[in-house]
């Protein structure tokens, strides 16, 4: 443990808590896409699957648990509890064509051909793509709200970190995992135009607009 995983797990968990506390005070999930939520838990339950079967430490298994129960909790207010809010009109991103080629990789390029090596090293793929529906449904909108802005911030931010996070590893401890890097890497890549918008627009107080 670092500053900069520490730092980046609680990005995440922020990440989370405001996507939540969005959806249950305003009622809405609105400008939500739910089919990034299906991703984010479907990456969660294939890379905690050893969750009953390894124990590392406490912070471990609560922060797997955390984000499991979050996950599911957030896909139920999107179908479910407020599904009548829901705008599945914007959200048409086909995440059949990001699970199949993330599985195609995880059985071809991974540590270790064994189960739970082929489902940990699919949700680093699938990870690093998962906000695409997300990203694709606000540029269909034309904007997002502020708070759901804060939420994307929060949740680049966590990887970026964890970028920084393996540069620390790298040098202190000589460990690297290239196949997470470059997946971290991509799915940095992803947000830099969020990035940019936010930190111009968003941080000023003018509403969040992304290009078509």
């Amino acid at each position: 443990m670092n500053v900069f995983r520490l730092t980046g797990d609680l990005s995440h968990l922020l990440a989370i808590i405001i996507l939540l506390v969005k959806i249950w005070k305003t009622r809405s999930c609105s400008g939500i896409s739910g089919k990034s939520q299906l991703l984010f838990a479907l990456t969660y339950t294939t890379r905690y699957v050893d969750l009953f079967l390894t124990y590392v430490s406490v912070y471990n298994s609560t922060m797997k648990v955390i984000f499991l129960v979050a996950s599911y909790a957030t896909i139920y207010l999107i179908y479910f509890k407020f599904k009548a809010t829901y705008d599945r009109n914007h959200d048409t991103f086909r995440i059949e064509s990001l699970i199949i080629p993330s599985l195609v990789l995880a059985i071809l390029i991974n540590h270790d051909f064994s189960l739970l090596e082929i489902l940990w090293t699919f949700s680093i793929y699938l990870e690093s793509v998962a906000i695409l529906p997300q990203l694709f449904m606000v540029s269909k909108t034309g904007e997002a709200e502020t708070i759901t802005s804060h939420y994307l911030f929060a949740l680049g931010s966590y990887r970026a970190l964890y970028i920084l996070n393996w540069i620390y590893r790298y040098h202190f401890e000589g460990y690297r995992d290239l196949i997470a890097i470059v997946a971290g890497c991509v799915q940095t890549i992803l947000y830099c135009d969020f990035f940019y918008l936010y930190i111009t627009k968003v941080l000023k107080g003018k509403n969040l607009k992304l290009p078509a």
